[in-house]
C-alpha cells in the first residue's frame, strides 16, 4: 500500500450517525472530593462501493506505464473518489509486468480518514475474488490519511499480468474491479432545525456544501484551526429556514448522494401548491444551502411531473430557486400548451406575483412560433386560444 500525490482529474454511502453521551457521578460527604467522571466517544465509517468495469481490456494493454483509465467519480461520506487502472502498470521499474489499481481522491478540502477495500472479481462464479482489504485488519493498520486533491491508496504491483490473462479474473476481454471505501468519522455538530436534533459529521456537510464549509470551518481564525478542542462538547449550529421533515432529506442527499424515496417525494404532492411539496422545499434549500447537486436532482424530478395545472408555479418556483433547465422547460411546456395554461389558477398567480414571467412566457410562444412557420407544424397561438382547453391538469400539446 502506498499514498503517492499524483495529479489526478455515483454510488453513495451509508450511515446512521451515533450521539456521543458523558455520564458523570457525584460524591456526597464531609469532604469535598472531585467527582469521577467519564466519556465515551464512538467512531464509526460512511461506507460506500462502487464497480467499475473495463470491456476491452487487449485493447487498453499498451497505452503506455504510468497511463491510467479513470471510473466515473462516485461519492463517499461527502467526498468523491475514483477508480484509477493503469493495465501497463504505473511503476516504469516493472516493465508492464503488473497491472496497478489505486483509489484516488477526487474532491478538494479537508484531510480525510479512510478504510480501503480493492477487489478483482472472480467471474467464474466461484466467488474466489483476488483483493487487498484494511477493513479485515483494522487492528493491524490504522485508517489512512489523505490530504487532498488527487492523493491515492493502492498498489503498483496488484497482480502479475500473465496470471491475470490466463485466470478467471478475464472474461469476454473483460474485468471487474470492485472498490469500497470506508470514512472514519465521530459525530462531530448537531443541527437543530425547529427544536429537533440531528447528530451528524462536519466533514460530510463541509464536503458537500459550501454553505456550511464557511459556516463549519472558514469563521475560525488561524489560532482556532491549530487548536486542539479538549472538550467533550459537540459543536451545534441552528437552522431556522427549513422544516426538520425537509432537513432530513437534506441529510438524506449529503450521505447517500440521491434524493429520499418516491413515495416520500409523491406523499407531499397530491392537492398542493408546488412550494408545499417536499420537492419544491428540497429545491428550495438546495438554492439556500450551496447543494447545486441537490438542485439538479430536484429539476430531474420536477420536470417529469409537469402538468397543465402545476407549469406556471413551477416555473416561479424554478425562476425564485435559479433552476435554469426546470425553467426553461416549463417555458416550452406553457408555450406549447398556453390556451389550456392561461385558464389555470397558477397563470393568475404568475399575473399577480411574477409578471415578468408571464411575458417570458409569451416571448417563448413567439419563438415557438417562428420555428413552426418554417415547417407548418403546428397553428399560431390565437388559434390555440380560439380552441378553448383543457384545464384536468393532462399535457396538451397544440393540435395539427
Amino acid at each position: 500500500m502506498e499514498d503517492e500525490g499524483a495529479g489526478g482529474g455515483g454510488i453513495g454511502g451509508d450511515a446512521s450517525p451515533v450521539h456521543v453521551g458523558s455520564a458523570t457521578e457525584a460524591g456526597v460527604g464531609r469532604d469535598i472530593v472531585p467527582s469521577p467522571t467519564s466519556s465515551r466517544s464512538v467512531m464509526q465509517t460512511v461506507n460506500g462501493s462502487h464497480m467499475f468495469v473495463i470491456q476491452g481490456y487487449s485493447l487498453a494493454k499498451g497505452m503506455g506505464i504510468g497511463k491510467y483509465i479513470a471510473s466515473e467519480t462516485f461519492t463517499v461520506g461527502g467526498c468523491q473518489w475514483a477508480i484509477y487502472f493503469y493495465p501497463d502498470g504505473k511503476n516504469p521499474e516493472d516493465n508492464s509486468a503488473y497491472i496497478s489499481v489505486f483509489i484516488a481522491l477526487i474532491s478538494d478540502g479537508i484531510d480525510v480518514r479512510v478504510l480501503f477495500e480493492l477487489k478483482l472479481l472472480d467471474q467464474s462464479g466461484k466467488a474466489k475474488h483476488k483483493g487487498h482489504s484494511q477493513f479485515d485488519r483494522s487492528l493491524e493498520s490504522s485508517p489512512y490519511t489523505l490530504k487532498n486533491r488527487g492523493s491515492m491508496w493502492g498498489y503498483k504491483r496488484f497482480f502479475r499480468r500473465t496470471a491475470l490473462e490466463t485466470s478467471d479474473f478475464l472474461k469476454d476481454d473483460c474485468l471487474k474491479i470492485n472498490c469500497t471505501v470506508g470514512v472514519v468519522e465521530g459525530v462531530d455538530v448537531i443541527c437543530n432545525v425547529a427544536g429537533e436534533k440531528f447528530h451528524a459529521h462536519q466533514l460530510v456537510l463541509a464536503a458537500r456544501s459550501s454553505f456550511f464549509r464557511s459556516e463549519l470551518f472558514e469563521h475560525e481564525s488561524d489560532e482556532e484551526k491549530n487548536e486542539v478542542d479538549t472538550s467533550n462538547e459537540i459543536k451545534e449550529i441552528v437552522i431556522d429556514d427549513m422544516e426538520p421533515k425537509v432537513f432530513k432529506a437534506v441529510l438524506h442527499f449529503m450521505y447517500r448522494d440521491n434524493l429520499v424515496g418516491d413515495d416520500e417525494l409523491s406523499a407531499s404532492s397530491s392537492d398542493c401548491s408546488i412550494f408545499d411539496t417536499l420537492a419544491g422545499k428540497l429545491l428550495a434549500a438546495a438554492d439556500r444551502y450551496e447543494l447545486p447537486r441537490l438542485r439538479l436532482l430536484c429539476e430531474s424530478y420536477l420536470c417529469k411531473h409537469i402538468s397543465v395545472n402545476s407549469v406556471a408555479t413551477t416555473l416561479a418556483l424554478a425562476d425564485r430557486h435559479h433552476a435554469m433547465e426546470l425553467k426553461s422547460v416549463c417555458l416550452k411546456f406553457a408555450a406549447e400548451n398556453l390556451s389550456a395554461v392561461i385558464r389555470t389558477d397558477g397563470f393568475d398567480y404568475l399575473k399577480d406575483n411574477c409578471p415578468a414571467l408571464q411575458s417570458e412566457i409569451l416571448r417563448t410562444v413567439a419563438g415557438c412560433e417562428e420555428e413552426c412557420s418554417s415547417g407548418g407544424k403546428s397553428q399560431s397561438v390565437w388559434g390555440q386560444l380560439s380552441d378553448g382547453g383543457d384545464t384536468s391538469g393532462r399535457r396538451v400539446r397544440p393540435r395539427v
